[in-house]
């Protein structure tokens, strides 16, 4: 078959620019559907902003998920290295995603309030991949299940979700089979529980980071850590976020708004794991 004629304008080290259909940058990443989801209900240009930034979080959700996914599936196979590099590659993931509040963050009251009613009910605490992100986080409940009884596909992945042991069921799992005494108790908890702390974690912890300070379960134990710090970071911004655009009014979907988000924010991921700290 012969090759189409170059024309004269072309140069001959440029990149090919002919194809017979789309692009294959556009078959791979599908930038025309992801530059066309985008549907504003009002007139304000910032509610463009606002959809967009959202939908960057949705992706970065997704990114995580699949992160931690990964961890916990490599630590019940017993795989540190492919665990860790898991877990640090969504340390760089969480930066990305905590950086997205950066063009909502300084919104004032009246900005926000230009385009808030095209939220409706619409709220931030629907969205079934951050509910599967923190149920990974071992932030377990049922409830949260109920917002998405209308759309069974999603309703089943977050069920089972709840269900599976979370990232730090599988953290504790593999720190007992390595022969560190993770009470019983905690090991046979029925996973679609919140993790609560518990002082025998408490002192696996501690004995962990009392032993060199190069170990690979150091190593494993900053990981979870910066990953938790981050989630902490993401949660304040949130508040901040919010805090600024519309003070201490009812959040979208009913929720207390800044109230709610500063409970949220008061607690800690892999609470053991900041606690030991303090008997080290």
């Amino acid at each position: 078959m012969s090759q189409r004629p170059v024309p004269d304008h072309v140069e001959s080290d440029a990149p090919n620019l002919d194809f017979d259909g789309t692009t294959p940058y556009e078959d791979y990443v599908q930038a025309s559907v992801l530059t066309h989801l985008q549907h504003p209900l009002s007139d304000d240009p910032g509610e463009m902003v606002f959809l967009v930034t959202t939908q960057v979080m949705e992706l970065w959700f997704t990114v995580i998920v699949h992160e931690w996914q990964t961890a916990a599936q490599a630590l019940r196979e017993d795989d540190l290295p492919t665990a860790m590099a898991a877990l640090q590659r969504s340390a760089y993931e969480l930066e990305s995603l905590n950086a997205s509040w950066t063009p909502l963050a300084h919104l004032t009251p009246g900005q926000f309030n230009a385009y808030r009613s095209a939220l409706g009910e619409g709220s931030g605490f629907q969205s079934a991949m951050y509910r599967r992100l923190e149920f990974l986080l071992g932030e377990k409940s049922a409830s949260m299940l109920v917002p998405h009884r209308g759309a069974p596909r999603v309703h089943a992945e977050l069920e089972k979700a709840l269900t599976e042991p979370s990232l730090y069921d599988e953290v504790l799992s593999h720190l007992a089979r390595r022969g560190l005494a993770v009470p019983a108790a905690v090991l046979d908890r029925d996973p679609a529980l919140r993790h609560e702390p518990d002082p025998g974690v408490e002192r696996v912890w501690e004995e962990i980071y009392s032993g060199p300070r190069d170990g690979e379960l150091v190593r494993l134990g900053e990981a979870l850590t910066e990953v938790a710090e981050l989630v902490w970071r993401w949660r304040n911004d949130h508040l901040v976020a919010t805090r600024r655009a519309m003070g201490s009014k009812t959040g979208t979907g009913g929720s207390a708004g800044v109230a709610w988000l500063e409970k949220r924010a008061a607690k800690n991921v892999f609470p053991e794991l900041w606690t030991a700290r303090s008997h080290v």
